[in-house]
């Protein structure tokens, strides 16, 4: 459907009043997500199909048989195998997309809850509109992106689970209105009346900008603001909650899940890219031959026209015109040069091969019942090209299943198992600093400790500040915690199965805590959120006691520099989180401030000022928390443990032998991606790091020339790693600089870039991209990792604790690192090697031919051949693939698809064409073969050299199998046996047709298998032209 355009004045929608909203015209709710539809199929279809150069070409020429004395064929030769390709191709298309139609009608349909004024009726989810208030019950779907008015729950809570939309499985809080969460019944909503301020539909998933109009008392409109923690998204599911009310602000292809329906970047691989351009080569070669076809005709006839008046060649026939007919005529004549059926055997190949993905159970994860799924089977031979692989770290190297091991506070050190080397010492007093203590002694410091009560305020932000939500398993009557991350969770059980601080509940406005059996309860202020500019999180709060406080954790980068001036303990926790760091753990920062009535009043209202704007509610909203977030005290650090994924190092190092280069693109710290690369074989202990970490422009251009320097002057054999950071990487990524940058990345055998944004990991494969004709592969499991997979050649997703939404938007999708392994040196490998030799193989046979056989040629008689090899082929083992990666290097210099293989193929086929024809016309110059003197006649003669050439191509095709399976075994003995099957029946059955076809067949069999001559022909020849290519090989 079209795109509608949208004003920048917010959308009205009044509250149960139907009529008003109609005016309005919003769009239904029906959803169509189909490619075609009856009326739109054929010229959709057609325009796709005929935008390509060989379809285009096929249609020239089946117009032009059609002109009277211009083709040499018949006027159906070309015509029937286009139109046989044309429907092969529309009948995929229909069946894929009808059951995209069936899928899109079950949706429609499905029923939902919509109020009248009076009750609840049941309507199809098509029939939703703009404005109607629904009813949606426990376990149910979202049929449209609603704005929550109340819940079963008090106060308006309720729990959704948006797996649909981000892959998440973890349940999010939502929460009314204080102001409609009271309206619980029917009854109660018939009296219901405002205005919603929304804004217009965009694709932003996490953003909602809006405001509810509502009267107070006095009867006197006052704006609330409507935040995404009010917004139920189309998609997503009512969990943990009996039933909710909410009202319809967006439907059908207005829904934030439509909007963000967008199609995958178009991409196309090498080997298609090169097939299109040699099939250009042969189109241009046609032209010239027709050509010089022409200009040979027109000096013959020039020279002996007398002695042609068998031909009864009209006297007044205009040579120019002639000639340019001619031209036609021999492009008709040559036209199977060009192979009509190539395209599609690619594509039915590259399924196939897709398939052996799918169902390979060496890369199946048993453990979270995932198989490999190839979702572009279009990329495939790309696998097995690729130079660079760009990788996230967290849960695409490690597991993303947390584990908090260690912690500072006020200058001393805690660990979950304390290092033994590490024990403290009488003589540095009774808090050793450089010692470091168990949790249990933390414990023993909490009660009699002179900082005691920063530990206690480090333990409450553990406790307090996060979004987790708890949900209370019924048959083990424990607490899960569902958290956005698993950073979160583990912080969160680790406070409270270690420490004792046990968080509980959580309602819209407080929470609920136990802290050593005591229970305490905290009203929730305000919660500034983390996104990954701000790279922190708030919360500011009222405790038990009355107090304010914010509690804000974040990267340290961004924390240290919210301290107040000369902030105890900085260069403490600064040593330790470098020492957490070398150990490969992930750090966080925790800080608070407590503040006044007075000073919380007044920034409160620029919080709500900001959080009601409809203009760059974000922007206002992160400006809002700088003002709060500063003149912090630090209270400590935290170490969270994620572990390697089994196989890493092996598979890295694998990757290395087989001459890939590895980048690892992370948010982590330098130091804790170092320490990982190491832990991974990433980086080895002869390797020498080059390290960039600048704060400013000038600086970061004279360590990138320092590094270059260096590198050119180094020995080669010695390998290098570069590793950068992000705020050096962000003037690395600048126009000056670039080329500098990637001078030195791509000499070394790793990088490791640390700090970075999603978006300069996308910048990063994009500015590779640009200076190199290398295959780039990105690998990535979270949503985070979606730009820098779609920048690259071939995006792989991993399906992890992060969601889907990063194994969606790829190419293939995998659930472990180390299936990368398989996937590039195994399937890569042999369908680079395959679909190579299958693309040569095809352009080698369309070589010579009566005008139904040659319509035949490559529907019937050769389309076996090409298929077994491109599927089934194997020019070595899958153990001697992974044993030996050296051999994956043949697909990186292209050695089996080039252009000198290319004309290699060409000449080849020219050098076989010729001895084909040559031989030919010299056995049958005299073509009396029979007895008494009989001529065979060029319909004879023609299928004798046919049958030949049939042979020899079918030789050559065994030649080049390096596998011979029952596949092959059927598709080329097989092949020369439907060419013996053809002939009877176009000979006996084909006369007896009402059309008028194969006439000149009649009588043939008898003559051809009767007679010696085509035995020695059919045997000899063959063998002549095979055996250069058998000594050759």
């Amino acid at each position: 459907m079209g795109k509608r355009s949208y004003s920048d004045a917010p959308r009205l929608i009044y509250i149960n009043d139907a009529q008003r909203n109609q005016e309005q015209q919003f769009l239904h709710n029906g959803v169509s997500t189909a490619k075609y539809n009856i009326a739109s199929f054929l010229p959709i279809f057609l325009y796709v199909e005929f935008s390509k150069a060989a379809n285009l070409f096929f249609l020239f020429i089946s117009g032009i048989q059609q002109i009277p004395n211009i083709s040499p064929t018949s006027r159906y030769t070309t015509l029937v195998p286009l139109v046989i390709v044309l429907v092969i191709t529309a009948i995929k298309e229909i069946l894929e997309d009808y059951g995209v139609h069936k899928s899109d009608r079950e949706l429609n349909a499905r029923k939902c809850k919509i109020y009248n004024g009076q009750q609840f009726e049941e309507r199809r989810w098509r029939d939703v509109q703009v404005g109607d208030i629904c009813r949606i019950e426990n376990g149910e779907f979202f049929p449209a992106d609603l704005v929550l008015l109340s819940s079963s729950e008090p106060e308006g809570l309720c729990y959704i689970e948006t797996s649909n939309l981000d892959g998440e499985v973890n349940l999010k809080i939502k929460q009314a209105l204080p102001e409609t969460a009271k309206l619980v019944s029917p009854s109660s909503l018939a009296g219901l009346r405002g205005v919603i301020h929304s804004e217009q539909p965009n694709n932003r998933l996490y953003n909602y900008d809006g405001t509810m109009s509502l009267p107070d008392d006095k009867g006197v409109s006052k704006d609330h603001p409507l935040d995404p923690s009010k917004v139920l998204l189309r998609g997503a599911q009512l969990r943990n909650t009996s039933w909710i009310y909410a009202t319809v602000v967006f439907t059908g292809h207005e829904t934030k899940l439509m909007l963000n329906s967008s199609k995958k970047p178009t991409k196309s691989s090498n080997v298609t890219r090169i097939t299109n351009r040699n099939i250009l080569y042969l189109f241009t070669m046609l032209v010239i031959m027709s050509v010089l076809c022409s200009v040979g005709n027109l000096i013959f006839t020039n020279k002996a026209g007398q002695q042609l008046d068998y031909i009864q060649t009209p006297a007044s026939v205009n040579k120019a015109s002639e000639f340019g007919l001619n031209i036609l005529t021999f492009m008709i004549l040559f036209n199977s040069f060009i192979p009509i059926s190539l395209m599609v055997t690619m594509e039915i190949v590259k399924f196939v091969q897709s398939t052996m993905i799918d169902n390979d159970l060496d890369i199946y994860y048993d453990k979270t019942d995932t198989p490999a799924v190839a979702r572009s089977s279009s990329l495939i031979e790309e696998l097995g090209q690729v130079e660079y692989v760009f990788s996230d770290k967290t849960g695409t190297l490690t597991c993303n299943q947390m584990e908090f091991q260690e912690c500072s506070i006020a200058g001393l050190t805690y660990a979950h198992h304390p290092d033994p080397d590490r024990q403290p010492n009488p003589q540095n007093g009774a808090y050793d600093p450089r010692a470091q203590y168990s949790f249990q002694q933390l414990e023993q410091h909490r009660q009699d400790s002179p900082q005691a009560n920063i530990i206690h305020e480090f333990l409450t932000a553990l406790m307090t500040c996060h979004t987790v939500i708890p949900e209370h398993d019924k048959e083990t009557n424990e607490i899960v915690y569902q958290a956005s991350s698993p950073d979160e969770a583990a912080l969160v059980k680790g406070a409270s199965h270690t420490f004792n601080y046990h968080f509980y509940a959580r309602r819209p406005h407080s929470i609920s805590c136990t802290i050593h059996g005591q229970d305490h309860a905290y009203d929730i202020l305000n919660v500034c959120e983390f996104n990954s500019t701000r790279k922190r999180m708030s919360v500011v709060l009222r405790d038990s006691q009355g107090k304010i406080k914010v509690y804000c954790k974040g990267a340290d980068s961004v924390i240290l520099e919210r301290l107040a001036a000369h902030s105890l303990y900085a260069n403490e926790t600064l040593a330790h989180l470098e020492d957490f760091a070398s150990e490969g753990l992930r750090t966080l920062c925790y800080a608070m401030r407590e503040i006044s009535e007075k000073e919380y009043d007044q920034w409160n209202r620029v919080y709500e000022k900001a959080s009601t704007t409809l203009t760059n509610r974000a922007q206002a909203l992160d400006d809002a928390a700088e003002m709060i977030e500063k003149d912090m005290a630090l209270i400590g650090a935290t170490a969270i443990e994620d572990k390697l994924q089994d196989g890493v190092p092996d598979t890295i190092h694998t990757l290395h032998e087989a001459g890939i280069k590895v980048w690892v693109l992370t948010g982590d710290r330098q130091e804790t991606a170092i320490n990982i690369g190491y832990s991974c074989k990433l980086l080895t202990e002869e390797m020498e790091l080059l390290v960039c970490s600048t704060d400013d422009h000038d600086t970061a251009r004279q360590t990138l020339e320092k590094h270059l320097a260096l590198i050119q002057n180094h020995p080669k054999h010695e390998p290098l790693a570069f590793i950068i950071d992000g705020k050096a990487l962000t003037f690395a990524l600048e126009k000056d600089l670039e080329r500098l940058f990637y001078d030195i990345a791509v000499q070394c055998k790793a990088v490791i870039c640390c700090r970075v944004s999603p978006l300069q990991k996308a910048l990063v494969v994009k500015l590779v991209k640009k200076f190199t004709k290398s295959i780039l592969l990105a690998i990535g499991d979270g949503a985070n990792d979606v730009s820098m997979i779609q920048a690259a050649h071939v995006g792989i997703g991993i399906s992890g604790v992060e969601g889907l939404q990063a194994a969606r938007s790829a190419d293939f999708a995998i659930s472990q690192f180390r299936f990368l392994k398989k996937l590039l040196l195994v399937h890569g490998a042999w369908a680079y090697q395959r679909l190579s030799k299958m693309i040569f193989y095809y352009f080698y046979k369309n070589t010579l031919y009566e005008s139904w056989t040659m319509s035949c040629f490559n529907v019937f008689f050769t389309i076996l051949p090409p298929l077994a090899i491109g599927i089934f082929d194997q020019f070595t083992s899958a153990r001697l693939l992974a044993k030996y990666p050296q051999m994956y290097m043949l697909g990186q210099s292209n050695e089996f698809f080039n252009q000198s293989r290319f004309w290699g193929w060409i000449l080849n086929a020219v050098y076989h064409s010729a001895i084909l024809y040559f031989v030919g016309m010299a056995a049958f110059m005299n073509d009396e073969v029979f007895a008494k003197g009989w001529g065979g006649g060029q319909w004879w003669v023609g299928t004798s050299i046919f049958s030949a050439t049939l042979a020899t191509i079918l030789w050559k095709g065994a030649l080049i199998t390096d596998i011979w399976t029952k596949w092959t075994w059927i598709a080329i003995p097989g092949s020369m046996v439907i060419w013996f099957v053809f002939l009877p029946l176009v000979s006996y059955v084909g006369p007896l047709l009402p059309w008028g076809i194969f006439l000149e067949y009649v009588g043939i069999v008898p003559a051809l298998w009767g007679n010696i001559n085509y035995w020695l022909f059919f045997i000899l020849v063959p063998l002549v032209c095979i055996l250069r290519d058998y000594l050759w090989k």
